[in-house]
Order: C-alpha cells, then structure tokens, then sequence
C-alpha cells in the first residue's frame, strides 16, 4: 500500500475529538431529525362534551353531503383552480376519504371550546372523554390520531388543566392500552417553565401507570408572544426541544389569541398576516432538525349558509399556502372545511408528483437530467412524494411506476438517518 504523508498525529486527532465530543452528543441527542412516521395534514378540534365514537363518521357524512348540495367534489377543485384532470383524480380520493378516514388527528378540547363550567362538570366530562376514546380505539372508530387539549398552566386554570390531564390519561391507563396516536396539547405556553411543568406531569403519569418513559408526549401551542421573544431578547421557543429533549411532539401556531397579543384588529387576524408569518417562520427555525412537527393555525371563516364556496376558496387557498411554507398540517373548525382541506392537500401533492418523481428516478439510478440533485435535495423530493402517500393523495403503486422505488426505499431516501444502509451512496 502506497504511505501518503500527512502532518496531523493521532494526538491531534484525538484532541480534536475532545474538542468536539459536547457538540456530537447535542447533534445525538437534541437533533435526532425527522422520525419517519407520518404526520397528519390537519387536527379537528371539538368541544370534548361532543365526542362520540361515531364523531368521525358523522363529520365525514356531514362534509359529504355539504360537497354534493354545492355541486360535488369535483366542482369544489374547479373552484379551487384545479384544472379538469386534476380535479376529477382530487375528487375520487377526497370522496374516499372522507368515507374512510374524514379526520386523521381530533383534539377534544378542554380550553376554549369547553370554557369554565365548574369542576364537577369537567371532572365528569374528563372521565366520560376517556372511556368514549378508549371505546372508539377498540372499536377502530378512532381517528389514527387522537386526545385532548386541556386549560394553560397559567396561575388562575394550572390545577383544573392538571386536573383533567390526569384524569384523562388515568382514565385511558385503567381501560387497557393507551390508543398508539395518543396526543395531549399544552395551550397558551409562555415560559419554558411551562413545558418543564408539563414534562414532570407526564414523567409522573408515566411512573404511576407503569408507562415506559417517554411514552407521554405532547404538543406546544404557540399563542403568545412572549414565547417567540422573551424578556431578555432571547426566543424560548428555541429553547424548548433543548429543556425537553424528546418530549415535545409539535408546535401548533394559534392563530387568533397571537395576533389578538399584538393587538391587530379582529377584521385582519389572520393565518397570513405579517406577524403570524413571522411567528411561524420563528417556530420553523426554532425545530429544524429536531423532529418536532409544525402546524399552522385555522381560519373562522366557515363554509356555511351563503357563504360556502367564498369560504372553500379562503380555505383552499390558505391550506396551499402553508404546504407551500413547510407547514404540512393546520387545524380545521367543522365538517365544512374538509373537503377544502382535503381538496387543496391532494391536489398539493398530485401537482408536484410527476416533476418530484422523475427527479427521484435520476437520483437513484444516477441518470443524468436536466437538474443534479444532491442528497439533501433527494431527501426533500422524497419526503413530499412520501407524505402524499401516507395521506392518501397519491398512490404506492403510481410512485413505483413514476420514480422506480417502493414506500419502503422512498422512506429510506426520505429518513437516511433511521436506515443509512438504504440509502443510494
């Protein structure tokens, strides 16, 4: 073997190691990356009192029979944009889902959508929410993603929304295994305090009911602004997934308590204006690497009465323009709103799919085109074909025919991390 000179010792070497052994535990531990798992395009939020096992069904008849009464499916994509095509192949899988899984993450809420109605009323709707989860799960009634949102841990609300927490999950922990997509969302944070308050409740959960630790994790919602900038100039929404490694699930952006703190007028709230931007764009930067997910906030205006095909268009239009941020998930207000929802994701991830697949062929065969994509690029086109999949826009079987590669291997060029033998070198 030819012997190449080289000045740098072993010695160097291994003091460059010690120099660096802090920052390879933080990239180990505090930036793991995307999980692979899927994430759902939206969470319905509903007072929890209103839960049943059937909610989902019956949102997704509800949703349906609003589509046909204003001309079907189909008609909403033409309103949307979509070009002929587009919206026939749009229509055919929203109809589907919405038969089959209308609601893919349901939050029964304890917060706003509850208010205050006395500790023996929302001890015994705590109680009654986790027996009606439980029975939806065994049933397979559940949405893949469920659990509640419970009141801030504020002063005047923290022992009633610890209160409801734990007889939440007691209640789940007591009637067998807790539901596998199993998500609790912490509101109006403030400190990082806070999220340390939550995580000891949680750790405490999980030691009383034999829980393996780690099991409870949980949602941040981003409602103020003292926690995209803190007193001392420093954002503590950057600090959060380094006080908690591993616990925190998502960051969820609320749309109307942010900007009412800034005191922008009520009329000009709004998923898009200048301070929610800022606000999320903060929030993105703050997990990147982490594996925590995002989730972009909702719009009031609602599909009702006359106003039905203007609001499908407001909402067609903001859900396009949060996919289009990085923002694959928002929150949805009543059953009017998922075929908009579902209609702008699809058509999302149908429009992009012929260019993102192509580009993923030449990458994996190494096929020369038009564009040389590097492996950070690869991983981008295959995480956007991968999550049109997992929500139902696109078909496995037109990705294998489109980019030459099977779920499995588009996982794995999406999520090197998790199998890096997979991936093409």
């Amino acid at each position: 073997m030819t012997e190449h000179k080289h000045s740098l010792s072993a010695a160097d070497l291994a003091h460059i190691e010690g120099q660096l052994a802090a920052t390879d535990r933080l990239l180990e531990r505090n930036y793991p990356g995307d999980d692979g798992s899927r994430q759902p395009v939206h969470t319905v939020y509903v007072p929890a009192d209103r839960f049943t096992p059937s909610f989902a069904n019956d949102w997704g008849d509800q949703a349906t029979t609003v589509a046909e009464a204003h001309g079907g499916l189909e008609q909403l994509g033409r309103l949307l944009g979509q070009e002929a095509g587009l919206a026939e192949a749009v229509a055919g899988r929203v109809a589907a889902k919405l038969a089959s899984e209308p609601i893919e993450d349901l939050r029964l809420d304890f917060e706003d959508g509850f208010g205050d109605r006395g500790d023996d009323a929302e001890d015994a709707a705590a109680a009654a929410a986790a027996t009606a989860v439980a029975t939806a799960a065994a049933a397979g009634s559940a949405p893949p993603f469920i659990g509640i949102r419970f009141k801030c841990f504020e002063a005047p609300t923290r022992a009633r929304g610890l209160r409801t927490l734990d007889l939440f999950v007691s209640g789940l922990a007591s009637a067998g295994e807790l539901p596998e997509g199993l998500i609790l969302t912490l509101p109006k944070v403030t400190t990082v305090a806070q999220v340390q308050a939550m995580e000891y409740a949680v750790s405490r959960l999980e030691e009383v009911h034999g829980l393996p630790a780690g099991r409870l994790r949980f949602e941040v919602q981003v409602e103020t602004p003292q926690l995209i900038l803190g007193p001392d100039g420093t954002s503590p929404v950057a600090q959060l997934p380094h006080a908690v490694p591993g616990r925190i699930s998502g960051l969820h952006y609320g749309t109307y308590d942010y900007s009412a703190s800034l005191q922008i007028s009520a009329e000009y709230q709004s998923m898009e204006h200048p301070v929610a931007d800022f606000a999320k764009e903060v929030m993105q930067l703050a997990v990147a690497g982490t594996g925590i997910r995002l989730s972009d906030g909702s719009t009031n205006i609602i599909p009702v009465g006359g106003n039905v095909e203007n609001a499908w268009q407001l909402h067609g239009r903001l859900v396009r323009r949060s996919l289009e941020r990085g923002y694959y998930q928002g929150w949805d207000l009543h059953p009017a709103q998922l075929p908009s929802r579902f209609a702008a994701t699809y058509a999302f991830y149908r429009e992009g799919l012929p260019a993102a697949a192509a580009r993923l062929r030449n990458y994996v065969e190494r096929t020369e085109g038009g564009v040389m994509d590097e492996p950070a690029t690869a991983r981008a086109l295959a995480g956007f074909v991968l999550r049109g999949v997992q929500c139902g826009a696109v078909g496995a079987e037109e990705v294998q025919g489109l980019a030459g590669v099977g779920v499995p291997q588009l996982t794995a060029l999406a999520h090197p991390r998790l199998t890096p033998a997979s991936t093409p070198k």
